[in-house]
């Protein structure tokens, strides 16, 4: 029940495996992430990159300069032309290749062990829901009357908004504000945060907020939206900060990205017995429902809402459900990266999560400044900090800020999910001059830590035997 990503990995494996496996979606397989999410975001990122890099050329790198406003239209269609070739894997026809059977339409349960699609009923003895969530809209007086934009609306834009104000301080907002900085908006992010980024590490936050200042975006954060009005072409946010003081945001786009809502109603979760709440519904450890028939995965069940823990979570069900497996979602290493520039790429525990499980914690910062390829990109303004088990290696949590991040989180994912120390690490040839090196740089770190002052002595009395 539904076609974003837990839901065509559900499909797709169930049939794989041998299973008779229908698929429902109501509106566009692909879900949030294909169609109104990662895909189209990455694409307006990547150009908005290209826009800030032919802008700089000439001061940084002594290129041509840049002449002209550019086309936003141009690269918005970019992202829809990229975003259609990459559909056709998600897409009605290949699953039915792969042997699911799809039913577009709307679908709901009608008992604990049917699902009805315009009238067509379909029993199961093994169901899923991954219908996914959608942006949460904040009940500020005057918004839905003037009218906003939320990931499920922004990338339709084909004309650039002079003025674009975003509320939401957080991984969505910063991403979209940075990007339509760079195309020339100017950008206002407001926020009843008094920080930007605040689940992220401190200092990334603050490198974060530097860099998008930088591209000049001014910020309203510990404020609250006292209400918004519209008229005269454009809108106006009141926003009321500490102590009472009314200031006003002009805009001519209002970006919505203040958090996710599950999609749970008009679902039938009470003719099969399953239970939700404003959270999603409700799963145990091993994503099944109250219904022991019926599981969940993905956004509308998962505090992690990301693609990649979606596509796990359905792994998870795919064994359970199927195989009469144990396999538990607390198990799940989770690693995320927040696409702005610079990126913040994180896996495992921050300092307050270990030291609140038990853990005596040791802290390693690595400086990207230390990194020559860093330095030589001109991309040298991050850092990788890794949270120690006090008196081991072993790596309980990792956070890395820098340009490409989230490419470069790889090894420290299989680092924590597998109990890879540093020791190890420190003995792999890492290739020279890469951004990755930072992670056999810290090794080293570590390693030269090791060598303590009753160390160096045995091994002066070592050196002078050998003398």
């Amino acid at each position: 029940m539904g076609g974003g990503t837990a839901g065509l990995v559900s499909a797709a494996g169930a049939a794989g495996l041998g299973a008779r496996a229908a698929l429902v979606e109501r509106h566009l397989l692909g879900g949030d992430c294909l169609n109104v999410g990662c895909v189209p975001s990455k694409a307006v990122i990547r150009a908005a990159r290209a826009w800030k890099e032919a802008r700089e050329a000439a001061r940084e790198f002594g290129g041509p300069a840049a002449a002209g406003a550019g086309s936003f239209a141009a690269a918005m269609e970019r992202m829809r032309r990229l975003r259609a070739g990459i559909s056709v894997h998600d897409g009605a026809r290949r699953f039915q290749g792969l042997g699911v059977d799809v039913f577009l339409g709307e679908g709901r349960f009608v008992s604990p062990e049917e699902i009805e699609v315009d009238g067509v009923r379909l029993r199961f003895r093994r169901a899923v829901i991954t219908t996914g969530g959608r942006a949460a809209v904040p009940p500020v007086p005057g918004l839905k009357e003037a009218g906003y934009l939320t990931n499920e609306t922004v990338f339709a834009l084909t004309e650039l908004p002079a003025r674009f104000a975003v509320i939401g301080g957080g991984p969505i907002g910063c991403e979209l504000a940075q990007a339509f900085a760079r195309f020339g908006s100017k950008v206002t992010v407001i926020d009843i945060a008094p920080k930007l980024l605040p689940r992220e590490d401190a200092d990334a936050a603050a490198l974060v907020q530097g860099a998008m200042a930088a591209d000049g975006i001014a910020f309203e954060l510990g404020v609250k939206i006292a209400e918004v009005r519209s008229g005269g072409g454009g809108k106006t946010l009141v926003l009321e900060r500490a102590g009472g003081e009314r200031v006003e945001v002009a805009a001519d786009q209002i970006l919505v990205s203040a958090g996710r809502a599950p999609n749970v109603e008009g679902l039938g979760l009470e003719a099969a017995g399953v239970r939700y709440g404003k959270k999603g519904v409700e799963v145990d450890d091993r994503l099944r429902t109250s219904n022991p028939r019926i599981y969940a995965a993905g956004d509308v069940a998962s505090k992690y809402q990301f693609t990649h823990v979606a596509d796990a979570t359905a792994r998870i069900v795919l064994q359970n459900a199927l195989f009469f497996g144990r396999s538990k979602a607390s198990a799940l290493v989770v690693p995320w990266v927040t696409y702005t520039s610079p990126e913040v790429a994180h896996v495992g525990l921050y300092e307050q999560e270990a030291k609140e499980a038990g853990h005596e914690v040791e802290t390693l910062t690595v400086p990207l400044s230390g990194v020559d390829r860093a330095i030589l990109d001109g991309a040298d303004e991050g850092f990788l900090r890794l949270h120690l088990a006090k008196g081991s290696d072993r790596i309980l949590g990792a956070t890395l800020v820098a340009e490409h991040a989230g490419d470069m989180l790889g090894e420290l994912c299989l680092a924590v999910t597998h109990q890879v120390g540093l020791g190890k690490i420190a003995g792999v040839i890492h290739p020279y001059p890469t951004q990755g090196e930072v992670v056999k740089k810290a090794a080293d770190t570590w390693r030269r830590g090791k060598l303590t002052p009753g160390v160096q002595k045995l091994f002066a009395r070592w050196f002078r035997l050998l003398a």
